[in-house]
């Protein structure tokens, strides 16, 4: 699991997405709650993958540490990413990012099978110079609702 894993991770971290799925069970599911996105399939995995990997070109993750547990496995590191383009909803300022990330996965058939992608957004923003209340706003449309309390940043 843990080889798996940190496989995973060096593929993410070269943006390869072909290797990045050739670790996955084709059933695979992605989710990344901070963009309140789901993946599922290789297809739809590619389609987020490739997506990530244009609004973050410079993707790069450092696991720390990590713990499984029958099938599961828990991992956490630091993963440093620049955001570009205005996904979110205003230009960011091309600093890149510092994150704390947590990981969890599950495994099928020798193959990942799951995978929960965990980090703050509201860190991700202020360290972008963006607007958290505008990129939850462009993330999740009129569920977020913007002038929420505190600044935003």
């Amino acid at each position: 699991m843990i080889g798996l894993a940190r496989e995973l991770a060096e593929a993410k971290s070269r943006q390869d997405v072909t290797a990045a799925l050739a670790l996955c069970h084709p059933e695979m599911t992605l989710q990344a709650p901070a963009f309140g996105t789901t993946a599922h399939g290789h297809a739809a995995n590619e389609r987020a993958l490739t997506s990530f990997f244009r609004t973050f070109p410079d993707y790069a993750v450092e696991p720390a540490g990590d713990v499984g547990h029958h099938g599961t496995l828990a991992c956490w590191g630091t993963a440093r990413m620049t955001l570009t383009g205005a996904r979110f909803g205003e230009a960011p300022n091309g600093l890149r990012a510092e994150l704390p990330v947590f990981l969890h996965f599950t495994f099928r058939d020798g193959l990942i099978a799951s995978e929960r992608f965990f980090f703050d957004l509201s860190e991700l923003c202020a360290q972008s110079g963006i607007s958290t209340d505008k990129a939850r706003h462009a993330l999740f449309g009129g569920s977020a609702e913007l002038g929420a309390v505190g600044s935003g940043r």
